[in-house]
Order: structure tokens, then C-alpha cells, then sequence
């Protein structure tokens, strides 16, 4: 059990995305679910007229009116981990629902619109963030329209939020457009190829080291001279890489992207997955729950009505902080004392659902109300 255990906490991550409304923010989801296997046909608010909704705004409300109104929990894996995805309402009218959703989460990704940067709801969500020290990863989107200097960007986040930044993947651009991005870590260029069904599929991508003989010829040799100019003057004036600054929620990763073409959001998945932490202990009244403690907690961060259109059913979904869920389980309820069995727990993505066999610290249930 112990063995198990550990390994489980481990691989798993669990975050929340926050931004300002209209960032990309339900895009980013949908492509994070295609990279992680999860769908296999990303749709976009946009492709209403084919009736492709985005998996996460599958509310009627958020159908219509484009926005994320109500969090939905989505739970994929990628490369060995067990991400579980807290999508949270990015309008300010559903504030509270991300408040509590927050609470639930081990870290954050902030999403900025590479021509807009700080605005005023990311600020809101970055200061809860910030007071839980949770880490803040940070995702520029839609790099493949003209925005901001990348480098005056990054400089007005770190005014804006009072957060040093430390980008990890950087946008390499070629005659005006968005070819590819260059992950400082491992090192690599990553030059994609735009499809033809509009980022509905994983894009095509050529990999490569910097100083490959024939990168020149992959990305132009103007966008290489900028490139290694850009990196160069990151690598002398920027702030350096350090994980426990990053853990304390006072420096972030930064990435760039466009989650409409796809473009960067593998580069981030990766590196994602290797630095989000894994669940970490919980405070309770009775002191601080350790998530390789083998007793069973967890606590209720939302109750959703009538999730299901053809039943009138709640749903109270679960943040597992220790110990092994499994079907029938015996808990007690803290606040009443009371004992209850949680015998028809499910996991989600989006509208649809599948019975839970076994749940681990990180993950989020759903226990069902009849």
C-alpha cells in the first residue's frame, strides 16, 4: 500500500486555470484534453454551426453566450501522469464558483492574451492565488496574431503582478507569423506546420537543437539570428530557473502559444507535467492531512444541480487529500458526525461520466445525490 501510494501522488497533477474572458481559455482545455488523449476532435466556440462544442462548456447557458460559466472537472492522462483539470468560469458574474475551484487545485495556469497581457479578472484570480502561494505557471496564447513584444510582455507581468518570470519556452517567429517555439530546457525547437482542419487534430512538428546544422534552413535564417539573439540576452539578464521559488509561487514559468493552431501547447504539457507539484498536505482542523497518510479524507469544494438533463440530480465533487478511495466506502462526516457511505462516486469529463473504481490524493469525485 505504501508503494502504491507514493507512486500515485507522484504522477499526479491537479490544476486550475485562470485568465480574464476571452483569453483562450476553454481552447487551451479543449487542445490539453486532445494532447492528452482524452477527445480526439477538438472543437471550438466557434464551431458552433457544426454543432462541435467545446468539451468543457457544455452547459446550455455556455453554448450559447461562448464563456465558461460553471467549472467542469476533466481527468486525462499524459506521459505516465494523471492530470486532473479544473476548468474554471473565467466571467466575473460566476467569481465565487472559481474561488472555491481554486481552493481544490496544487497549482495554476494563468492564460494572457499575448496582445492584452495583465488584465483585470487575471489579476483578481492571481491575488487568491498568490495568498495560497500556490505556483503560477503562465501561458501567453495566441501567438499567432500580432501582439506584444514578448520581452516588454514578460517585463509588464513581473510590474503588473510583482512575480519574477522565467520563460521556458520562446516564440520563434518568420516573416511576420507564428513557425514554432524553442523550450530552454530541453534545449529544442519545436517548428509546426499549420493544417488544414483549423487545429481540430495535433499539428505536425519538426524537432530540432539550436545549433542543428540544418535549423537554418527549418525555421529561415533571420528567425534563427533572432532567435539566438533573444535567448542569449535571457540567459544573461533574465532570472534563472529555480524550482523552490517556482513552488513558493514567487517566480513563473512562462510559455508561449497558440492553442488555436495548437502551436506550443504540447511544449507545455511537457514541461507541465515534470514541474507542477504533486498533491501536497492539506490544513484541517484537527491539524495538517498528509496525502500518503493511508485514512481516507477529502472535502467538498462545489455542488453542481442538475448536471444530467434527464435526471434532477446533485453532484458534490470531492477533492481526495489522502488515503484510497474505493466504491462503498464508509467516511464520516466531519461538520454533523455522521456516518455515510459513498457508493456512486464518478469521474467527468465534461458531461460524460464513468464510475470510479479507485480514486488517490489529487484526484476529484463526484458523489452523486438523488
Amino acid at each position: 500500500m505504501d508503494a502504491t501510494i507514493h507512486n500515485a501522488i507522484a504522477t499526479r497533477r491537479t490544476f486550475a486555470i485562470i485568465s480574464h474572458p476571452d483569453a483562450g481559455k476553454t481552447t487551451l482545455t479543449e487542445k490539453l484534453l486532445l494532447y492528452g488523449g482524452a477527445i480526439h476532435l477538438a472543437g471550438t466556440v466557434k464551431a458552433r454551426r457544426q454543432q462541435r462544442h467545446a468539451t468543457s462548456d457544455w452547459m446550455q447557458m455556455e453554448q450559447e453566450r461562448g464563456i465558461s460559466v460553471t467549472s467542469s472537472v476533466m481527468q486525462f492522462e499524459y506521459d505516465g501522469y494523471q492530470v486532473n483539470l479544473l476548468d474554471t468560469p473565467g466571467h466575473e458574474d460566476f467569481s465565487e464558483d472559481t474561488y472555491r475551484v481554486l481552493i481544490a487545485a496544487d497549482s495554476a495556469v494563468m492564460l494572457l492574451d499575448n496582445r492584452k497581457g495583465v488584465e483585470e479578472r487575471t489579476r483578481q484570480l492571481f491575488a487568491v492565488c498568490k495568498r495560497r502561494r500556490m505556483p503560477i505557471f503562465t501561458v501567453v496564447n495566441k501567438c499567432d496574431r500580432v501582439g506584444e513584444d514578448p520581452l516588454k510582455l514578460i517585463g509588464d507581468v513581473e510590474a503588473d503582478l510583482g512575480i519574477d518570470c522565467h520563460p521556458i519556452t520562446w516564440p520563434i517567429h518568420a516573416d511576420g507569423a507564428f513557425i514554432g517555439v524553442y523550450d530552454r530546457r530541453r534545449k529544442l525547437i519545436y517548428r509546426f506546420q499549420r493544417g488544414e482542419d483549423h487545429g481540430a487534430s495535433e499539428a505536425d512538428v519538426q524537432v530540432a537543437s539550436l545549433h542543428d546544422p540544418e535549423v537554418r534552413a527549418m525555421i529561415g535564417t533571420a528567425a534563427h539570428e533572432q532567435l539566438v539573439h533573444d535567448i542569449a540576452l535571457l540567459d544573461e539578464a533574465g532570472h534563472p530557473f529555480n524550482l523552490s521559488a517556482m513552488l513558493a509561487g514567487t517566480l513563473s514559468p512562462v510559455f508561449f502559444a497558440s492553442a488555436l493552431t495548437n502551436f506550443g501547447v504540447e511544449p507545455f504539457l511537457k514541461e507541465f507535467v515534470e514541474l507542477a507539484p504533486p498533491p501536497t498536505s492539506r490544513e484541517a482542523n484537527s491539524g495538517l492531512v498528509e496525502p500518503a497518510d493511508p485514512s481516507f479524507s477529502g472535502f467538498v469544494f462545489k455542488i453542481q444541480a442538475n448536471m444530467d438533463p434527464r435526471h434532477r440530480d446533485r453532484v458534490a465533487f470531492v477533492r481526495v487529500c489522502s488515503g484510497r478511495f474505493e466504491p462503498g466506502l464508509q467516511v464520516t462526516h466531519v461538520r454533523t458526525g455522521k456516518p455515510m457511505r459513498l457508493s456512486s462516486a464518478q469521474q467527468f469529463l465534461a458531461r460524460e461520466r464513468s464510475a470510479v473504481d479507485e480514486a488517490w490524493p489529487g484526484d476529484v469525485i463526484g458523489v452523486m445525490d438523488r
